[in-house]
Order: structure tokens, then sequence, then C-alpha cells
């Protein structure tokens, strides 16, 4: 199941964006990985937010914050145009929880983990791809209705 984490600099998000940012992200991430929005497969989506002391990052240029969201998914789970899509729609959610315009997407950045096929582990098993495929597959029958 996906996980992202975003980190920022102490008070580069509003109290707004703070409130909300990662249940927005989990819900892009979900959404551009061909989840179901159904209640099992939002649980299964974890969302950190690590925020580090303001003076921790910086550049050679300047101390404004920069963002840095760190995505991990299973192998496989992502297109080339989901990738795309998914590092669109992440930053726009971190800018706007920054309270930035979207003329600032230089500072963030978005690092996609794909963690090969029998690395992932949940419930004291082994979860493959395979196994998440049939869940997601079932899930959106029962997001049906079906």
């Amino acid at each position: 199941m996906p996980m992202i984490r975003l980190t920022a600099p102490a008070n580069a998000l509003t109290e707004e964006g703070r409130a909300s940012v990662q249940r927005e992200l989990t819900s892009v991430l979900l959404r551009w990985e061909g989840a179901p929005d159904t209640a099992f497969f939002r649980a299964q989506a974890w969302s950190y937010l690590t925020e580090l002391p303001r003076e921790a990052q910086v550049t050679a240029e300047d101390d404004e914050p920069r963002f840095l969201v760190e995505v991990t998914v299973p192998q496989g789970a992502l297109s080339e145009r989901r990738k795309a899509g998914l590092v669109e729609d992440v930053t726009r959610t971190v800018l706007n929880a920054a309270g930035l315009p979207q003329g600032e997407a230089l500072r963030v950045w978005v690092l996609i983990h794909q963690q090969p096929d029998g690395t992932w582990g949940a419930g004291g098993s082994v979860v493959r791809y395979a196994d998440l495929v049939a869940l997601a597959r079932d899930g959106k029958k029962e997001a049906a209705g079906a």
C-alpha cells in the first residue's frame, strides 16, 4: 500500500494547509495509483508530515522554504503517465498548503520510490503486487455496488 511523506520547514505551511495537507496528499496518491476510494484503501495509505527547524534546510542561494515529498509504492503501480500526474498534483497540493503561487513549483521536489515485489510486508506477511491488484479490483466492485 502506498505511503507519502512531506518534509517541510517548521511554519512553512499555512495553518489551514497544515491541517489538511496529509489527507489531501493521500487522496492524490490513491487517485493516481488507481486504488478504489474505499475505507479499506484509505486506511492503508499512510501519510507523514515531518517538520524540521527552519534553519535545517537552506540552499546556497537563499533560505526560502523547500519541500520534499517522498512517495513509496509497489513497483508497477504507476505508469509514466500516472507518475507525471502524481508529481503535478502533489506539487500543486503542497504549494497550496504553503500559500505559495504555482510559479514557485521548483520549491517542491517529489521522489517516487518503487518497492520491488516481495519486499513489502503488512500484517505479518509479504504482500505481493498481484495481491494488491486483486484487492483493488474487488474494492472497485464494492465501491460501485456490484
